[in-house]
Parts: structure tokens; sequence; C-alpha cells
């Protein structure tokens, strides 16, 4: 059976999104941003503070269960803080090695490990051998830095150190989020390891998820910027259906009332426009209704401005 996955999305996908996005629906689990593994065993607000999903059974208020990523190059420190996030029981551990950005590389983090399989393989045995075998240690990967000529090597590595589940973003380092995804890579893994793989990269719609279905052999995909511009991806998968109708606005209405509620009492005031401009802009892809939402907006600066819009806009149609 399929399973979707909500993905981890740097400065995008935090609580508030994870908790507006699996209410919607059709997601099994959903990962967190990064919690950076340094020198230091972090204490336990660190891993609260990111995913305070933590403090309700690891689980969204919808239900969803989430799982903790955590990034860095040491496998003592990373099997450490493991140990420690395992006390709070979370609902899986999962280890970045596929976050392209320059400031994360520049400090041996996310994918810049890629060329390392010993490195990946020794951080995933040492995070396994921290953490109670009830709670799941999986690892996320892209293709390679600059190129595809150790892809193999480091899923084997992976699979080697006790990895339970690898998801591969089909593109390297270097591809960033440039289309198009190389998901026949995907199928190569396969070809190479008995672990269960989840594919991702580049599905927007119901045809792209049949498509890196097909290409890949998998059955489990990773949603990510897709799940965003279209909050209702899943549901659209889960029902084999890729219309949008007045029904389907009227529900992305309520997530973003919602949404922007939650945002507002999280973030400092001159910071929460900003988060809505962000989601909105991404939503335009696939609802006009969106794209008039932005434009109303786009030039608002202050959070009341932006409320007394939307008690017009998003006041739901009879």
């Amino acid at each position: 059976m399929t399973r979707l996955v909500l993905a981890p999305m740097e400065g995008l996908a935090d609580d508030v999104l994870r908790e507006v996005l699996t209410t919607a629906g059709g997601y099994d689990w959903c990962v967190t941003e990064f919690v950076r593994v340094t020198d230091t065993v972090l204490p336990h607000a660190a891993f609260t503070r990111l995913s305070p999903e933590l403090k309700n059974a690891s689980r969204t208020r919808s239900g969803t269960p989430v799982r903790v990523q955590l990034l860095g190059s040491s496998p003592t420190m990373l099997a450490a803080n493991a140990g420690h996030l395992a006390a709070l029981n979370p609902a899986g551990i999962d280890l970045n090695f596929g976050c392209p950005t320059p400031l994360v590389n520049r400090n041996r983090g996310g994918a810049a490990l890629l060329d390392e399989p010993e490195l990946l393989f020794s951080i995933v045995a040492a995070v396994r051998r921290a953490v109670p075998a009830t709670i799941p240690v999986t690892a996320k990967m892209r293709l390679g830095i600059d190129d595809t000529s150790r892809t193999l090597d480091c899923a084997r590595a992976l699979e080697a150190g006790g990895a339970d589940e690898l998801v591969v973003h089909a593109r390297t380092k270097q591809d960033g989020y440039r289309p198009p995804a190389r998901w026949e890579w995907i199928a190569e893994i396969r070809d190479v390891v008995k672990l269960p793989l989840i594919a991702n990269g580049e599905v927007w719609n119901l045809t792209d998820y049949r498509d890196i279905c097909r290409v890949t052999g998998c059955h489990d995909v990773m949603l990510g910027r897709g799940a965003v511009a279209d909050p209702l991806l899943a549901t659209r998968i889960r029902s084999d259906t890729d219309h949008n109708t007045a029904a389907d606005w009227e529900l992305i209405k309520q997530l973003i009332t919602t949404f922007w509620d939650k945002v507002q009492a999280k973030v400092l005031p001159h910071q929460s426009p900003g988060r809505l401009k962000q989601w909105l802009g991404m939503m335009q892809r696939n609802y006009p209704q969106a794209e008039t939402l932005y434009a109303d907006i786009r030039q608002l600066k202050r959070a009341p401005e932006i409320s007394a819009v939307f008690r017009h806009a998003l006041t739901p149609t009879p």
C-alpha cells in the first residue's frame, strides 16, 4: 500500500505548516526541519522547540506521526544527541544527508557528506546503536555532490549501517532544485539495496506521482514543495483525482485562516506577513484564487491590515 510522507523543508515546513497540511489529510508521517548537531548534547528544549509535537506523543493535532531530523557529521555526537532525543519518544529519527545549502555544506553537513560513504555508515551505525529498536532510524540522501559516481556506494553504506528506510531525493547537491529530477537513479538504487525506499523530487501533481512510481518502482513517495503549492496534493493522490473544485478552495480557505492565526501566535508581528506571502506565493501555481489573494496583500506590511483583507476574502461562501 502506498505511503505518503511530508518532507522536511528548512525555513518553510515548521510545526505550523505541518499541522495545517496534515489536517488536510493523506500523510502517513512527516519529518521536521533539521536540528543541527555540533559538539554538544542539546537540551530537550532544543528538540521540542523545533518539534512541539514531541509533547503530543510525537504527533500533529490531526494524529500524524512526526519524525525528528538530525544533521551533523560526527558519529559520536549524533549518536549522543539521538540517544538523548530518544527519551522524548519521537515517532522516528531521521538523518539528513541531503541538504544542499552552502552554509550547511561548508560546515560538513547534509549533502556535503556524500563523497564519504564510510562516514555515512559510521553515523547511521552509531545512531542505530544509541536508539531503542522501537524507534525507526531513517536517512535522506541526494544522488551525490557534483555527480552520481558514489550514489550506489552511499545507499549501500546507509543500508549496512542499519537504516530502517531510505528517502532518495533524485538530484545531486549541484542540481539544487532545478528540474528535472533524475528518478531513474532511484530505480538503480532499488537494484542494490533491500531496505524500503521512498522516492522524492519534483512531484507537483497526480501525474507526477504516477510517473515517479512508474520510473522508480517505488510505491512510497515523499512530497515536498508540491505539497505546499497544493495543500490537497496528498488527498488527490489518495483519491486518484487531479482537478480543482469550488469545494477545494473552500477547504483551503479554512487552512489559510488557521495558518494565519497560528503564525501570528508564533512569530513576531513583523515576521508573520512574510510567512503568509511565502505560502500564498507557492499556491499561485495551482489556485487562481491564491494569486488574487496574494496580489491583495502583497504590498501590506502589517498583520492587522492583512487580517482586514482576510475578513472579506476568506469568509466562507454560503
